[in-house]
């Protein structure tokens, strides 16, 4: 999906030395995505105070229940999109030829690389429900000009013990192990806990992670979490307690904090103010790097204005 939100400026992702478990609570906020004719989201990440928890630099609930998405072709660079539908159906089409509908249970990976271009359209024409989640995923400085490529996985491994089912998206939960191709060490899955239910998750404690409720509510780390917020919980954790008294679905993100300094701009990620000017440049004047999308005619999304400052990376918040 192409950020919308106005005024656009950089977000700041830069490493950070963790120093063990913590608890941030991190309200989500309300963007428009698609235009005019678009839909509201719900965004998590990045924050001021946590631009990435891991590798994932970006994070969008869409929960809209009369929706007809319309985003029109619009670029990436240097990021992995994760689509991750729970209910309706999104056609996505890209520069690589992919034309596939993502369906709920099935996930999809574009790995754009240097440079990748793609449209999402509600499947209809009548409006209809719309809710999933979608990911970024920053590269590593190695493969950020690789070539693009396209991924579908339509089983799943699944992690279950007493109370807990948890579809593993990418990365391992305990023994489940996702085929989903990620290039630094990264974990995500969608839990669905029993009401009554308790559970402790194995957890690698070299990881950060975080948690965010989709429907009902969870006992974490201290928290009552309800739907929408993130609930940062730092690193060295071996495993996480869970419990609900009437039933949650969530989302558990992790990975090694990402050791090098970005700047994420509109649909881009890079290293420099450089990187980003002349993407932006690419796209506009039409340039071969980001390919042709079929099916839209002349139709895409124009890049938003630079800010009039340089773009640099910035510390996350203490």
């Amino acid at each position: 999906m192409t950020r919308l939100d106005a005024p656009v400026t950089e977000s700041n992702c830069h490493r950070v030395d963790q120093e063990g478990p913590a608890t941030r609570l991190l309200e989500s906020r309300e963007v428009p995505l698609g235009g005019i004719r678009g839909i509201l989201v719900h965004r998590s990440l990045p924050q001021r105070e946590l631009p990435m928890v891991g590798a994932w630099c970006f994070l969008d609930r869409f929960d809209d229940e009369q929706s007809n998405m319309r985003v029109l072709p619009h670029p990436h660079t240097g990021l992995q999109t994760v689509t991750w539908p729970i209910d309706g159906s999104i056609r996505h089409r890209d520069s690589l030829g992919s034309d596939v509908a993502v369906q709920p249970g099935e996930l999809n990976i574009m790995t754009s690389g240097r440079g990748i271009s793609h449209s999402e359209f509600s499947i209809g024409d009548v409006a209809s429900p719309l809710r999933g989640l979608q990911f970024w995923v920053a590269l590593p400085r190695e493969m950020a000009a690789a070539d693009p490529f396209f991924e579908r996985f339509t089983d799943l491994p699944v992690y279950e013990t007493d109370g807990l089912t948890a579809t593993v998206l990418v990365g391992r939960l305990g023994e489940a192990e996702s085929d989903a191709t990620i290039f630094t060490p990264l974990m995500g899955a969608d839990a669905a806990l029993d009401a009554g239910a308790q559970v402790s998750l194995p957890l690698d404690p070299s990881f950060e992670y975080a948690v965010m409720v989709v429907s009902g509510s969870l006992d974490v780390a201290g928290h009552h979490l309800g739907s929408g917020p993130l609930l940062y919980l730092g690193i060295g954790r071996d495993a996480l307690d869970v419990s609900s008294a009437d039933g949650a679905r969530f989302v558990l993100l992790g990975g090694a904090p990402f050791g090098e300094e970005l700047i994420m701009w509109w649909n881009f990620v890079g290293r420099s103010d450089g990187e980003i000017v002349t993407a932006r440049d690419d796209w506009e004047r039409g340039s071969d790097r980001f390919g042709h999308v079929d099916g839209h005619g002349g139709e895409r999304i124009p890049a938003p204005p630079l800010p009039t400052v340089r773009l640099t990376p910035r510390r996350r918040r203490p």
